[in-house]
């Protein structure tokens, strides 16, 4: 599951407008997040891959680059992530280097307050790429009477709860459709009533859900939405 990729004409001014973002974030905090937002813009600058939407380096190479060790480099990742800064999309295993996306939407809310003091076109850039990131809400009486998001049990009722409190309205239009039959690390797997409900919520709000079912659960190997028509 991964967010909208930035490729294609104007995608160079949507970067440089990211690590903008990045670095006020970084200058306003203090000075140990200071330095953990540094090695998170020399992690991107150098090595994020725009076009699948995330960053694939291992430890070693990242302590090499950071100038640490690789017990820092762990703690760095488990902070940047327990931030909501970078999100996990694929864990590492032997053999095999973790994935991780830069979550575009936290960025632009930690650092909307500071946009203005760059310049106006600044502002009005990242006021644009605000849209972009929000998922346009369109609402659709299915017939199923709306459920609370306390509904469940366990991290996915958590999960929900999550869900709404960032966006009532887009939880009250699809989240609150969607019911959950598996919530492990292996698999989350999760249904809904209506075809339309999955295929809408996977092509726009995927990213989204992903944050949100990691932000309870932690990395997760596969998230699925089935339908049941």
């Amino acid at each position: 599951m991964q967010s909208r990729r930035i490729t294609g004409v104007g995608a160079g001014v949507v970067k440089y407008d990211i690590l903008t973002a990045l670095s006020l974030i970084g200058l306003t905090g203090s000075p140990g997040f200071r330095t953990s937002m540094l090695r998170l813009i020399s992690m991107v600058t150098s090595r994020y891959n725009w076009i699948n939407d995330e960053v694939s380096v291992g430890q070693r190479d990242l302590a090499r680059m950071w100038g640490v060790d690789e017990r820092t480099v762990k703690r760095e990742i488990k902070r940047l992530t327990a931030a909501n800064l970078i999100v996990c999309t694929r864990p590492g295993v032997r053999g095999r280097v973790a994935a991780y996306r830069l979550n575009r939407a936290e960025v632009l809310r930690l650092s909307r307050d500071r946009w203005g003091d760059v310049g106006t076109d600044f502002a009005d850039r990242m006021d644009g790429h605000a849209e972009d990131e929000t998922p346009r809400v369109v609402k659709v009486d299915f017939g199923r009477k709306a459920q609370s998001a306390a509904a469940g049990q366990g991290t996915w009722a958590a999960t929900r709860q999550r869900l709404e409190r960032e966006d009532p309205a887009l939880f009250g239009a699809w989240f609150q459709h969607v019911d959950c039959e598996t919530f492990t690390r292996d698999a989350v797997v999760l249904t809904c009533a209506k075809r339309f409900v999955a295929s809408y919520i996977e092509t726009h709000l995927s990213a989204r859900l992903m944050s949100a079912v990691e932000a309870e659960l932690g990395p997760v190997d596969r998230l699925t939405i089935r339908c049941e028509d």
